[in-house]
């Protein structure tokens, strides 16, 4: 199960849309290493000045890789998270997360090439 849904945010749900706000906190309740992970490379983004930022740090454990995937991997997530921080996100391999400015087109696109991704690899990342 990739959150944790508090029996009234499911009756909310049943019941019709949720707003952005309520899905936030759920997925920061569920997900707290993802959430960690997603909160500290938009302060960078936002403190930075550049057109990104990432986060290049292997997860600790095997619980905290599957809530970043988890969170990556689901598309109302990835855009309630875009919406929440006002960004673009990617994601290579297992845990390199990055957010990009929504103005950033060419680094976008060049973080989300094919070469980056081959660029990106490494043994230790084979399996993850």
């Amino acid at each position: 199960m990739s959150l944790t849904v508090s029996p009234a945010l499911l009756e909310k749900a049943q019941r019709g849309p949720v707003s952005d706000d309520d899905f936030i906190a759920c997925i920061r309740d569920s997900l707290p290493y993802a959430w960690s992970v997603v909160t500290e490379v938009a302060e960078r983004l936002a403190n930075g000045g550049g057109p990104f930022a990432d986060n290049q740090a292997a997860p600790a454990d095997e619980a905290s890789r599957g809530q970043l995937l988890r969170l990556v991997g689901s598309d109302a997530m990835r855009a309630a998270v875009e919406r929440h921080f006002n960004v673009r996100l990617a994601f290579q391999n297992c845990h390199r997360l990055a957010m990009f400015d929504p103005a950033a087109h060419r680094e976008y696109g060049e973080f989300i090439s094919p070469r980056a991704q081959l660029l990106n690899q490494s043994p230790e990342l084979v399996n993850c």
